[in-house]
């Protein structure tokens, strides 16, 4: 196992991607920021830029506007980046299926830049702060 991963699964800096989401799994990640959920306990940190994340936490549908800045974002990180797609919308297209305005899952966006590329999801709507905190959990000790 070289460092990057071993640093990875100790300590992960996530940087936060609304992808054209409706903003309730937004709220929810904002409140796992909160005393009450204190993910930092977990080594989990969020950065303000892609350039310093080990992941990436991605809410939303992959619209047409937001894909080429969500590749554009996925290729600043650091590799190996995992991608979080947190909520029905990232994990499939949710409610939007069909729409004019979708690209595809978030999943299918990334993976045109990075066909290796390392995701997991979190499904629900929006999902619940314990189970945002459970799937990364175990995403990173499945690495």
């Amino acid at each position: 196992m070289n460092w990057k991963m071993w640093s990875l699964k100790k300590s992960v800096w996530v940087f936060h991607v609304n992808c054209g989401a409706c903003n309730n799994c937004d709220i929810e990640i904002v409140n796992l920021l909160t005393p009450k959920f204190d993910v930092e306990r977990f080594g989990i940190k969020l950065v303000g830029s892609p350039r310093h994340a080990d992941a990436l936490l991605v809410t939303g549908v992959g619209t047409k506007q937001a894909a080429r800045r969500l590749q554009e974002v996925y290729r600043q990180t650091a590799k190996p980046c995992v991608v979080f797609c947190m909520g029905a919308c990232a994990c499939g297209t949710g409610i939007f299926e069909g729409a004019y305005h979708v690209a595809g899952p978030v999943d299918e966006v990334v993976k045109e830049v990075d066909p290796n590329a390392i995701i997991a999801y979190v499904p629900g709507c929006p999902p619940k702060p314990e189970a945002m905190i459970s799937g990364v959990v175990k995403a990173l000790a499945a690495i």
